[in-house]
């Protein structure tokens, strides 16, 4: 059974940081393109990172480039997210999401995502 298991959420003030961490069980993460979703409450889920298969390409929102990094760990099956100079505008649920990689192509429609995690909170205070 595919689990994509999430953890590193918790509250945190502005300026601070958080490290997410995505653990893939029951398939291997390297064939997949990987990456995070938030969602706060009363707006759509938005991409707020991505990264290829091999590592070698990543995708950063706007409102997240030069303070998120995402990097992921083949061997140990997970994904992570290092949150740095986290404002309040950042609160919201964190999704990782994997869907199957196409060469160094990878998108994350709704139709090719082929697995989520459960979520894991993140609120940060003014």
């Amino acid at each position: 059974q595919v689990q994509l298991v999430e953890n590193g959420g918790g509250s945190v003030q502005a300026g601070g940081s958080l490290r997410l961490s995505c653990a893939g069980y029951g398939y291997t993460l390297s064939w997949y393109c990987m990456a995070w979703f938030r969602q706060a409450p009363g707006k759509e889920r938005e991409r707020a990172a991505s990264i290829s298969s091999g590592g070698g390409a990543t995708y950063y929102a706007d409102s997240v480039k030069g303070r998120f990094t995402i990097s992921r760990d083949n061997v140990k099956n997970t994904l992570y997210l290092q949150m740095d100079s986290l404002k309040p505008e950042d609160t919201a649920m964190y999704y990782c999401a994997a869907a199957p990689a196409s060469g160094d192509a990878c998108s994350f429609s709704p139709r090719d995502v082929r697995y989520w995690g459960q979520g894991t909170q993140v609120t940060v205070s003014s």
